[in-house]
């Protein structure tokens, strides 16, 4: 298999990423989960993936969709990349496992059905205040938070670009 398909097979339908979440938890692996829109890719996505995949086994990374990212309520230019480039970029990672794509405003309904062992979002979030809190810590797992870089961020990037 070649590079690209190396990254392109990373991409995985929900039901697809349910059998290989299933099946890396019965090899004794433990699944780390975290979400976001990515939409330019920077230092501070690729430091917080990495820093995210450090407290498990397999990185799960769910991407919203060009309609979910619509619907956050960000700049009217978002997102500057499709939900497939930008799912294609973070693939490319090495330190992502798995990624996917979700429509809903919040990936609530696919941490439900996959319940990972640990989920992650940034310290902006107070750990309780994190979609998925409770079916994570009810079935054993923990939620954690990871600092960002400071002055790294998709709309301070595009603000720069703006006024260039």
């Amino acid at each position: 298999m070649g590079k690209h398909s190396d990254i392109a097979s990373k991409i995985l339908s929900r039901a697809d990423l349910l059998n290989k979440v299933v099946s890396e938890k019965q090899s004794g692996k433990s699944v780390v989960f975290t979400n976001g829109c990515f939409d330019i890719l920077h230092k501070g996505h690729v430091d917080y993936l990495a820093k995210a995949a450090d407290k498990g086994d397999v990185l799960v990374v769910a991407v919203n969709s060009d309609a979910s990212v619509k619907r956050l309520g960000k700049s009217p230019s978002r997102p500057i990349q499709d939900e497939n480039a930008r799912a294609y970029l973070i693939a490319a990672l090495g330190s992502v496992t798995y990624v996917t794509i979700f429509d809903e405003d919040t990936p609530e309904v696919l941490i439900d059905l996959l319940i990972p062992d640990v989920l992650v979002k940034g310290s902006d979030y107070k750990p309780e205040n994190i979609v998925g809190y409770k079916t994570v810590t009810e079935n054993g797992g923990r939620v954690e938070t990871i600092d960002f870089i400071e002055g790294y961020s998709t709309t301070a990037i595009e603000k720069k670009i703006k006024s260039s």
